[in-house]
This record gives structure tokens, sequence and C-alpha cells, in this order.
């Protein structure tokens, strides 16, 4: 495979983001990204942080790493070529979308779900991921499924993201517990605050993979697919992204990535 010449890891704080929106960063979301990139020879991607197997950081070399962290770096590498930059920002649910409207990343590439609803506010790439809905709970909870679960019942999602709304609607009633991210729902799991976190089945397995006492139950309840989000306007960039898109799924780069990172924990759920 491929080397990447330069890979750079910026984390935005929410102190650098209001400093860049009072100095007008609106702007550059109007910007021709595919002129851009080439001009500068980089793309800035929206990452997951805190997502194993999908987007997470390694403490020990403070690097974000993960599948969806190799894909955009391949994407990026059939754009611009193999010396291109690529930088990473760490985005959650709820600041990937306002993040990519002001223009501080190009592109999102973070467990996003392709909606209608977010149709209307940014373009999405061909599905790179097909993921469903389902439910990480202790072995021993005797929860299988979301027939288990009840208006009673008391569950954890994170803010902003498409399966909290999915649960409320499949269990009127229903207690969400709806914390900042996935790691901090799987705090909460552990420490019973709820019997259950909800989200994508590909997040499941990485928090699975933290411990072998949680496990993924079999059953999805919804159809998730992953898509590469780009703002409104940017045809030519999100048809090079499609573009490269296909070539890494038939060269083979895309297969070796996914069992890089998810064969052996799909397996073991299985």
């Amino acid at each position: 495979m491929k080397k990447l010449g330069t890979m750079t890891i910026s984390i935005l704080s929410g102190l650098t983001l209001s400093l860049l929106s009072a100095c007008g960063t609106q702007d550059l979301a109007s910007y021709d990204i595919l002129e851009r990139s080439q001009e500068t020879a980089s793309l800035t991607w929206g990452v997951k942080a805190d997502t194993p197997l999908f987007g997470s950081m390694n403490i020990e070399t403070r690097q974000i790493e993960g599948f969806e962290i190799d894909l955009a770096a391949a994407i990026t590498r059939e754009i611009l070529g193999d010396d291109a930059k690529v930088e990473f920002i760490e985005v959650s649910s709820k600041t990937r979308i306002p993040l990519l409207k002001n223009g501080n990343i190009d592109a999102i590439i973070a467990t996003m779900t392709i909606t209608e609803a977010r149709r209307e506010v940014v373009d999405f790439s061909e599905v790179y991921f097909e993921a469903g809905q389902s439910l990480l709970v202790h072995k021993d909870s005797g929860i299988a499924s979301i027939e288990d679960l009840d208006k009673s019942s008391v569950v954890i999602g994170a803010k902003g993201s498409n399966s909290v709304a999915n649960i409320r609607e499949l269990i009127p009633g229903i207690t969400v517990l709806e914390l900042e991210n996935f790691s901090e729902a799987f705090v909460a799991l552990r420490a019973r605050q709820g019997v259950a976190v909800t989200t994508d089945n590909s997040v499941l397995y990485g928090l699975s993979a933290q411990d072998p006492d949680y496990i993924v139950t079999d059953e999805t309840f919804t159809v998730e697919p992953y898509g590469i989000a780009v703002n409104k306007n940017q045809e030519r960039f999100l048809n090079e992204v499609n573009k490269a898109l296909q070539t890494i799924k038939e060269n083979g780069t895309y297969d070796s990535l996914h069992e890089k990172w998810l064969g052996s924990v799909i397996n073991r759920n299985d």
C-alpha cells in the first residue's frame, strides 16, 4: 500500500473555535474546496477521537487512529497524490456539522449516518459503511434485543446522534441519558446508570473490544448507512471523493482496511 507523505493531527478546542469564528471563518466555507486543496496539497477532515476502531486517540503516540482515519488518508492520496498532507480535527456528533459549515474542516468522516434531514444542510458521498443501530449491554443483563426494553428502561446515548431520536421513536416514553460522547456513555453503562448504550453497531463493537463483559446484541433495528459529508455547493470536490472511494474499493484498499480494524472484533461478537 502507498504511504502518505505527511500526516498532521489537530485537536480543536472550544477556545480555538471561538477565535476562528470571531475571525470570520464563515467565508472559508464558500471557497472551492477542490481548488484550495490542490493549491495547498492538503485536506482537513473532521473525525471522531472517542470511537474505538473507527477513530480514537492512541495515548502512547498522541495520534488519532482507526478505520475512518486510514480511509480518509487513502481518499486524500487518490485525490491529491502520495505527498499530500492530511489534517484531522476532532469532532463530536454535536460539533461536526457546525465546524463544516464554518469552514474549519473540508469534510466529515465520523460515523455519520446519511439522513434526509442532514441532506438539507450537507451533501453526502456514496455509502462507505453499512451500519445498523443496536445495543451494548452487560453479558449478564438478559437483554438480547430492543424487545427486552420498555419505557421504564434507561438507555444511554450521545448528544446530537441520530440513534437517540430513533430509540425514542421506537419506545415512546423511554428515558435516554444523553452524554457528550460514547466514551462517557460507556463509563456510565459500566457504572450501571443505564441498562444499555445504543448507537450504530459499528461504534458499539469498538466499546465492546475494551471490555469482554459487555457485548453487542445480534439484532439491528435500523439501517444506518455512513457517508462522507461535505458542504453544499462543493460538487467538484464531492465528485472527486466519490471517485476516490470507488477506486479504493476496486483496488482492495478498502477491504484491507476493513479487515485491519474491524475483522477480528466483528468475528468475536458473531
